[in-house]
């Protein structure tokens, strides 16, 4: 079986037309007028939260602005074909949304500093470079960066459903690293709308021990783990011979880690038997076979 190219393996019809379909249920409801953009769809969930966060505290003119707000108004805040984000710790909310932090686009949200726009334009250059621009552009095309780290220290990142297309993560000074966990977080976010493009429901009470958390996880998130951790491993597999410095050891390891992490997972098949389309099996399938046959 030949190797598939990490374009190939995030190419899935459907996911474009629900991205589009999203937005314009959205713009229904906000009565603005967004576009069809993966941007687009990322930042009208911003949108929509914010609204009910306004509505709720009955703030009419923040209301009104998310209400007015369109891609098109946030121009000082893009990199590209991206929004970055830069927010202070204290700057995160957290509701019935999620249990971790998150931020949303906001009246008083500001430009990210040059320093933090330089990383990212180096990390997607980095990450269009070795086959994974579209997976960026189309399922991370909001970039929150959070706190910045050392390579010793624990990087956080994470998605969440109620903001498909939004990547919230920890950086280093390091563009190849950031890459690697908006690749992983917008991995996540792709599952995400597959799954909700072909109607693919997972059962909750059906689990698979994941190596990733060393428990049973639902199969939702053994699946999602198996094709996020595929995908970062690809990509570091290409990167890692052009990369220099502190950052070269520390991808090592990584690769190590993943390694065995992959040879305790044998349940994949058994868990891709509860995703009812089958050309979403075949993506993870070949993303994993891509990993463990080489």
């Amino acid at each position: 079986m030949s190797a598939l190219s990490p374009e190939a393996l995030v190419a899935l019809g459907g996911i474009a037309d629900h991205q589009r379909l999203r937005t314009s249920r959205i713009t229904s409801v906000l009565a603005n007028r967004l576009g069809s953009s993966a941007l687009d769809y990322a930042v009208a969930h911003h949108l929509l939260e914010g609204a009910e966060h306004a509505a709720r505290a009955r703030d009419a003119d923040r209301l009104a602005w998310y209400r007015c707000t369109t891609v098109r108004d946030l121009t000082d805040l893009s990199a590209g074909t991206h929004i970055v984000l830069n927010p202070r710790a204290t700057d995160l909310l957290r509701s019935e949304i999620s249990e971790t932090g998150y931020y949303l686009v906001g009246p008083e949200t500001r430009p990210a500093p040059p320093e933090a726009l330089g990383l990212v334009r180096a990390a997607l250059a980095s990450a269009t470079e070795h086959g994974f621009g579209t997976l960026l552009t189309q399922h991370a095309p909001v970039i929150c960066l959070l706190n910045r780290r050392r390579l010793d220290e624990t990087l956080h990142s994470w998605a969440l459903t109620r903001l498909p297309g939004t990547v919230f993560t920890d950086y280093t000074a390091h563009p190849e690293v950031l890459a690697r966990d908006l690749i992983h977080e917008a991995a996540h976010n792709w599952l995400n709308d597959a799954l909700a493009a072909h109607n693919a429901t997972l059962p909750n009470d059906v689990t698979f021990f994941s190596p990733w958390r060393g428990s049973p996880r639902p199969v939702f998130g053994f699946l999602h783990a198996c094709w996020a951790f595929s995908l970062t491993v690809l990509y570091v597999r290409r990167i890692r011979p052009k990369t220099t410095g502190a950052a070269g050891p520390f991808l090592d390891a990584y690769l190590r880690q993943q390694k065995d992490q992959f040879a305790a997972t044998d349940s994949l098949p058994k868990a891709l038997s509860y995703v009812s389309a089958s050309a979403l099996r075949e993506h993870i399938s070949r993303a994993v076979t891509e990993v463990v046959g080489t």
